[in-house]
């Protein structure tokens, strides 16, 4: 699922590509010298060093994270990875850059991605099935996902459960909705909000913030009482509420409305992460 992102993402425009492309030049990837028109899309192994991540080494190049930069960088067994690696994506997520600072060089690559990540609810992966759980379920879960610290988990605006494929669910004839379908959809989202973005330097509902994020991302009246509503409730972060906004905002643009209502609102905050039970 996370491979096929990229197919429903617009094109690179023509500044997007020579983004990529300079990326991919300084890493030393850029194939014969050509422009690079493809959205990345980069899966780094669980055991990636921190290095190997956010950039550096002796002769400072960019990490995955920039090398997915317009694209997808997707961290698939994310509890695998070392904490301290995860957590050094905490500040290019929310800027959209990455500092890389070393002895003989301080270098700033462009980190502007689709974090997707993936994990299974324990380190067992049963924990659904009481046939297959372990013997320390659910304790076990709750141990496996606190290896991921709160602080990133809140930089992800969609938290989505998906249930295991079962062998007799690839027999089942294919979605009558493919990529190329989805793909027009995006497409027409992504130019509502080039639209509306025309007169700015920002290109996506992602980049909002402060007076654009006012300006644009207000919900209606009702929207508005059932996000205060959720925000004590949900014990949202202020950097939770302004995630929750932008998400609305693209969920009202992929429905054609002008204005963000309170199914919107309440659309984004059913993929927010919910606060542990006492």
């Amino acid at each position: 699922m996370a491979a096929c992102l990229p197919g429903i993402l617009p094109a690179l425009t023509p500044a997007e590509a020579l983004e990529v492309s300079m990326v991919a030049s300084v890493a030393g990837t850029l194939e014969e010298g050509r422009i690079n028109r493809t959205r990345p899309f980069r899966a780094p192994h669980h055991s990636a060093s921190m290095a190997a991540l956010t950039g550096g080494g002796l002769r400072v190049r960019p990490g995955e994270v920039s090398m997915a930069h317009l694209g997808v960088l997707f961290l698939d067994e994310l509890p695998e990875f070392q904490r301290a690696v995860l957590d050094s994506l905490r500040q290019p997520l929310e800027s959209g850059k990455i500092d890389v600072a070393r002895a003989n060089a301080h270098v700033t690559y462009p980190a502007r991605v689709q974090l997707i990540a993936a994990m299974n609810p324990c380190r067992c992966g049963h924990l659904g099935d009481p046939a297959l759980a372990c013997s320390r379920a659910p304790r076990c879960a709750a141990d496996y996902q606190s290896r991921v610290s709160g602080p990133l988990l809140d930089r992800i605006d969609l938290h989505v459960d998906v249930d295991p494929v079962r062998a007799v669910d690839l027999a089942l004839p294919p979605p009558a909705e493919g990529s190329a379908e989805v793909a027009e959809r995006v497409a027409a989202a992504r130019a509502i909000q080039t639209a509306r973005l025309v007169d700015t330097s920002l290109r996506t509902n992602a980049e909002l913030d402060g007076p654009a994020l006012d300006a644009y991302a207000t919900p209606d009246e009702a929207g508005q009482k059932l996000l205060m509503q959720a925000a004590e409730t949900m014990h949202l972060s202020a950097r939770g509420y302004t995630r929750m906004l932008r998400v609305a905002r693209t969920i009202a643009d992929l429905a054609g409305a002008g204005q963000i209502g309170r199914i919107h609102v309440a659309e984004a905050l059913s993929y927010r992460r919910q606060p542990p039970r006492a």
